[in-house]
């Protein structure tokens, strides 16, 4: 499947049931009810399907302004839809098995789902680090202050992709040592910080692209867009420094 054009609706539609899987377990919450918090909580499915599915869109849309070869750019985008598929899926199947999903070895089926969602995270950042490689290889086409918020947006996300990181890393350890309960609430402290970062990438893009709409001229709004870069950037710092100090 070479044509950009199916593959951006193969991934939007994909993103569009990934969200919807995110709301349906919200009624699910909201039915069943039980914990927010903990390992074993409707909260997974439910912040996982929202995030990755947004997520989903959000590349496929941004990666359109990237200078990047038809091909390539589509071979990605189907094996990010997949991958991120796969650890929605996972993640909604324990959370329905009613047992943790991440850092779970208890059973040879459940250190089986952990992997994959763990080997599915590594591939995650291998695919949005080479978007980010690309959109500071080559200027990002686009409307005034567009190749900023999409630089912007890729490099916050990698600060995402490290934290997600350090949090996997952090709960293996503890987990591989016995130490199988503070494995799974290892991950609080980095949490904010992951969840601050993951998102830039779809609203710097996004005020880039409505402030194209505005009547200003060019370069109110290219400080419009720097000033909003500033603001998540300082957000971002503040979730570090957070983290830091409860890690």
């Amino acid at each position: 499947m070479e044509n950009p054009r199916v593959v951006d609706r193969l991934c939007h539609t994909t993103g569009l049931l990934l969200v919807l899987s995110g709301l349906v377990h919200l009624g699910v919450f909201a039915v069943d009810g039980g914990p927010w918090d903990g390992p074993v909580s409707w909260r997974k499915p439910i912040t996982f399907g929202l995030s990755f599915g947004l997520t989903l869109i959000a590349l496929t849309w941004v990666t359109s302004y990237l200078r990047t070869g038809p091909r390539l750019r589509s071979t990605l985008l189907l094996v990010l839809a997949a991958d991120c598929v796969v650890e929605v899926g996972g993640i909604t199947l324990q959370a329905w098995r009613r047992v943790p999903s991440h850092l779970n070895m208890e059973t040879p089926f459940d250190t089986a789902v952990s992997m994959t969602l763990a080997v599915g995270g590594g591939v995650l950042v291998v695919l949005l680090t080479l978007f980010a490689v690309a959109s500071f290889r080559h200027r990002p086409t686009g409307p005034t202050g567009m190749a900023l918020a999409v630089r912007s947006g890729f490099a916050i996300l990698l600060v995402a992709l490290a934290s997600g990181a350090a949090m996997i890393a952090r709960g293996v350890v503890l987990t591989r040592t016995g130490h199988q309960e503070a494995a799974y609430h290892s991950t609080a402290p980095l949490k904010p910080l992951h969840g601050v970062s993951l998102h830039a990438v779809l609203v710097l893009p996004a005020l880039a692209r409505l402030l194209s709409r505005s009547p200003w001229d060019e370069r109110t709004r290219r400080r419009i867009v720097a000033t909003a870069v500033g603001c998540y950037a300082a957000a971002v710092a503040g979730a570090g420094v957070w983290a830091v100090l409860t890690y």
